[in-house]
């Protein structure tokens, strides 16, 4: 086994002015520049200045116009982003989420795979099926049908995709000037007929540079959890804490040998929400600063929302009041369970609570200088939680800065991060990973 330490893999999560609920009110946030696709070209820029692997879009199909009142939501659409995106770039690669709810197959590969030719094979899908009825209303529907329903459909939906990327293989091009364009007998229809989906094929864009475009998943629930591990080579995970990282992880890994799938194939990045200063004093004044102009009423409602009681009158900053037990709560357990181990394991205030509520919900924070980060990350990473991170910056674009400007150094310094690209395809991003598997320490 190779003694070269094992490297991380870190996306960049782009969402809105940043990921804490209360960054489009700070005096320098990028609130008024939502619209301007050079924003999302810069904030592309410093990730491939850090060497990072990819930047990531999620995606919805619906709003809601009484949450716009307390921070911004959806805005430019990301396919369309990634385009411009790519010709801002030369190296990174570039993720958007996919809903297989609602697009067709044919739709779908089309656009990815000439997105996969103008960025010269950077391109990522993160397949995921829808969550609201809302979305569905907005699709000719009236409500989106049941879990099992929606992971059948999205596997089909992948089925017909790659089969579609396959139907057009470069190697039928012959572009011979006094001949044929293309020996046609290469090209074939795909004939899908399923339960969800009907498409005869071929594809009328050729084969893409990756041949399949990078297959992302984010499933935390058991048949998110065994599309992922069957199909992902990139995978979005929820983890508070390393425990739970490592649950994850290990489940994932085990699911994918059982479908014969080499598990060191198959990256898992949780989301991490990073506070980066010169001192830990300096870092946690920015949470501070960020949490503080959280608007209270709203958060206090949504926190009762989440623990199904009323908050509205709760000391801002006092402990957390007691909550009643996993067990005898009726309510949806996901996101209760995350904020009893938030309680458990920080003892926060109420407004520290909410603060952490704000920015990431229940994925893992670190607060703290380069060193201390880094330090984390390499735990993690050695102890079986994280083959990398999802960047998720509190207030973009100085997230970002932060951590490539000092998070990455200190990472590189330490064996655990490129210092500069060796491949110029994201899927060869995710296999320069190196070392061991990660689960026992280093």
């Amino acid at each position: 086994m190779s003694d070269r330490k094992k490297q991380a893999h870190i996306n960049l999560f782009i969402y809105g002015c940043g990921h804490h609920n209360a960054a489009w009110r700070a005096p320098d946030s990028s609130v008024d520049r939502l619209g301007d696709i050079a924003y999302y070209e810069e904030l592309a820029r410093t990730a491939e200045r850090g060497k990072l692997d990819a930047v990531f879009f999620a995606d919805g199909q619906s709003l809601s116009p009484g949450g716009l009142e307390d921070s911004p939501a959806w805005f430019l659409e990301p396919l369309t982003c990634l385009s411009a995106m790519a010709r801002a770039t030369s190296k990174i690669g570039l993720v958007s989420t996919v809903s297989s709810s609602f697009w067709t197959p044919f739709h779908a590969a089309r656009i990815l795979a000439s997105l996969d030719h103008i960025s010269g094979g950077r391109i990522g899908w993160n397949v995921v099926t829808s969550m609201f009825d809302a979305e569905a209303r907005n699709h000719g529907g009236t409500t989106l049908p049941g879990h099992e329903e929606c992971y059948r459909r999205a596997e089909e939906f992948v089925d017909a995709v790659q089969a579609l990327w396959d139907s057009w293989p470069r190697a039928s091009i012959l572009a011979d000037r006094e001949g044929r364009y293309a020996d046609s007998t290469m090209i074939h229809g795909v004939d899908h007929e399923g339960e969800h989906f009907s498409v005869a094929g071929p594809l009328n864009v050729p084969e893409p540079p990756q041949g399949r475009p990078v297959l992302f998943q984010a499933g935390a629930s058991g048949p998110g959890r065994s599309l992922a591990s069957r199909r992902a080579e990139g995978i979005y995970a929820v983890a508070y804490d390393l425990e739970q990282g490592e649950e994850y992880r290990t489940d994932i890994r085990r699911r994918a040998a059982a479908a014969g799938r080499n598990p060191d194939d198959v990256v898992v990045m949780p989301g991490l929400v990073t506070y980066v200063g010169s001192t830990v004093e300096e870092a946690e004044r920015k949470r501070r600063e960020l949490d503080e102009l959280l608007p209270v009423e709203a958060s206090l409602r949504q926190l009762g929302k989440f623990v199904q009681r009323d908050c509205s009158d709760w000391e801002l900053d006092a402990p957390v009041p007691g909550l009643e037990p996993l067990e005898q709560f009726t309510g949806p357990k996901g996101r209760y369970a995350t904020i009893l181990r938030i309680i458990e394991a920080e003892r926060p205030t109420v407004r520290e609570l909410l603060g952490r509520l704000a920015a990431g919900g229940g994925h893992c924070t670190m607060v703290g200088t380069p060193e201390t980060i880094a330090d984390q990350i390499e735990h993690w990473m050695d102890h079986g939680g994280a083959d990398g991170f999802n960047l998720m910056p509190p207030t973009l674009p100085g997230g970002i800065e932060d951590f490539v400007d000092q998070v990455i150094p200190e990472l590189q310094k330490r064996g655990r991060f490129r210092t500069d690209y060796d491949a110029a395809t994201l899927r060869g991003h995710l296999a320069g990973g190196g070392g061991t598997d990660g689960a026992e320490p280093a």
